[in-house]
């Protein structure tokens, strides 16, 4: 609420929003997820609100978050450096971690 102003009937707070040029909408959500380059922010049970403004667009999101670390390897790589040196699972996604390189974990895994 605004310091000075009482209860907002919301009918005329959408009147006054227009009047400024502003717009709001409401968007039926299940899940948001933002990408980012180091992994993931997942929000569950979403309120997403789009807001238009002097010609520009934003989003207004809340909602349960949990992040989600990226993984560099997928399951082919972690296959294909097993198919290769014959070790467990286990060592070569350590070693793919440890060297961030397909072929030079195949070459630590081979020595």
């Amino acid at each position: 609420m605004l310091p000075g102003i009482g209860k907002i009937d919301p009918r005329k707070m959408q009147s006054m929003m227009k009047q400024f040029g502003m717009s709001q909408q409401d968007i039926e959500a299940e899940r948001v997820v933002i990408e980012k380059s180091d992994g993931k922010i997942i929000i569950e049970n979403p309120n997403v609100q789009k807001i238009k403004f002097q010609g520009q667009e934003s989003w207004q999101i809340s909602g349960d978050s949990r992040e989600e670390a990226s993984e560099k390897f997928n399951e082919e790589d972690i296959k294909l450096v097993m198919g290769k040196t014959g070790k467990k699972k286990e060592q070569v996604i350590k070693t793919l971690e440890e060297t961030n390189d397909i072929a030079e974990a195949i070459m630590k895994l081979s020595s």
